[in-house]
């Protein structure tokens, strides 16, 4: 059986990773360099899909997530996993509408979109951080 204990530690660096491909993507877009502006955002996507399984994942194999932190933290560590949750939600039609207008080469109506959704890509990675740190 998987061991589901490592999940939330995996969880965290497929966000990381997310949040540095975006980085990447974004730089390379700046310096106008467009097929290397690519490969990262592709990377960003597949991290960030596979974090969704994965976050999917561990409340349903876990079946008992109770937030193990102190109890001064329980007010922030829901905070932050509220905003994660609405920024994620937002953010799936986000990412997928702006992945499939780049590789049908409509950039015009890519870039209308693409200037809404990194910040909602990147703002959802920090309370993600921040709840997975609260709960371990």
């Amino acid at each position: 059986m998987l061991d589901v204990s490592v999940l939330p530690s995996v969880n965290a660096g497929l966000n990381g990773l997310a949040a540095l491909l975006l980085s990447a993507g974004y730089l390379a877009i700046r310096r106008r360099r467009f097929e290397v502006h690519r490969a990262p955002m592709i990377g960003a996507s597949m991290a960030s899909a596979l974090f969704l399984v994965s976050y999917v994942t561990y409340p349903i194999l876990q079946l008992h997530t109770a937030f193990g932190g102190p109890a001064w933290a329980v007010p922030l560590y829901y905070t932050l996993l509220a905003s994660h949750v609405v920024l994620a939600v937002a953010l799936v039609p986000l990412a997928a509408v702006n992945l499939v207008r780049a590789l049908r080469s409509r950039f015009d109506r890519h870039r209308r979109i693409a200037r809404w959704t990194l910040p909602v890509w990147l703002s959802c990675r920090s309370p993600a951080w921040g709840s997975i740190w609260c709960s371990t």
